[in-house]
């Protein structure tokens, strides 16, 4: 019997409002679209049972007792916890809103919500997270490949990313037209860049740091 592949779970988003009916009312509407809802009543058990692996997006209540909305996203970042944050206020001022952006906020909303703003916004929000995950597997898997370089190689791809052409490269690291080629040639298939533009565009930031 052939076997059956499960089927990827929907994006969650966290609900995180000391409002019991706030979290029921928004629960429903954010599963109109498709989005699984977790709820929350406060940073604390937020903190202890989110799943951080999760594609999807938080939503914070800016004051809640104890740990406020803002101190979590603090502290949400300072975890390294990448989901996009979106904070509801019923009391918003400019210094609040500034506050939240300064802190890494994707979007500051007032209450009582639109609803089809915050839909958006939760969208926005998800496919902004989906970006971020797919670039942060593209960049896993190239800093990986680059160390797999010899130190020669990086010294080459180095050179290159810089604009250097190969006998330019030779003058500069004495090598004959040959050797670098051979280099050339090696750290290509290594690092699976298929053209110039696509190896200077993955390992500019790597070769400049090296």
């Amino acid at each position: 019997m052939p076997s059956q592949q499960q089927a990827p779970q929907s994006p969650l988003i966290h609900l995180v409002d000391d409002d019991e009916a706030v979290r029921l009312g928004l629960s429903m509407l954010i599963g109109t679209v498709g989005l699984r809802v977790a709820g929350w009543p406060d940073a604390q058990s937020f903190l202890q049972g989110m799943d951080r692996q999760a594609i999807g997006a938080i939503v914070l209540d800016v004051r809640m007792p104890g740990l406020g909305g803002l101190a979590l996203l603090d502290e949400l970042r300072a975890q390294g916890i990448d989901q996009p944050v979106i904070m509801l206020t019923g009391h918003g001022t400019v210094e609040l809103c500034r506050r939240a952006f300064k802190s890494g906020a994707a979007e500051f909303l007032e209450k009582p919500v639109n609803d089809e703003q915050l839909l958006e916004a939760l969208q926005n929000a998800v496919r902004q997270h989906v970006r971020a995950r797919e670039r942060d597997v593209v960049d896993r898997s190239a800093r990986e490949r680059y160390a797999q370089l010899s130190p020669r190689e990086r010294e080459v791809v180095g050179l290159i990313v810089e604009g250097l052409t190969n006998k330019e490269i030779g003058r500069a690291l004495q090598l004959s037209p040959r050797t670098v080629e051979n280099h050339r040639a090696s750290l290509f298939a290594k690092l699976e860049a298929e053209s110039l533009a696509q190896l200077i565009r993955r390992y500019a930031a790597l070769a400049a740091t090296d």
